[in-house]
């Protein structure tokens, strides 16, 4: 379960540009119009990956949570 990660490579493939990129942007904490800028990616499509990503780690945590219920209740 802890080494289960969202798939970058799908939505690299999916928005046709680096995501990985733009979660080490994200990370250093500079804000979607300095990475639109520097990128070329309009903010609608900064903020279409950006809630895909918040999806999948909310998909994450909840198959995660799920499990550990099932575990504890067997």
């Amino acid at each position: 379960m802890r080494g289960e990660k969202i798939d970058e490579k799908s939505l690299s493939r999916k928005y046709k540009t680096n995501v990985s990129r733009l979660i080490r942007a994200w990370k250093k904490g500079l804000s979607d119009m300095e990475i639109s800028s520097s990128t070329g990616i309009d903010m609608a499509t900064l903020n279409r990956i950006r809630s895909d990503i918040e999806m999948a780690h909310r998909r994450l945590r909840l198959a995660r949570k799920k499990e550990l219920n099932r575990l504890f209740y067997i």
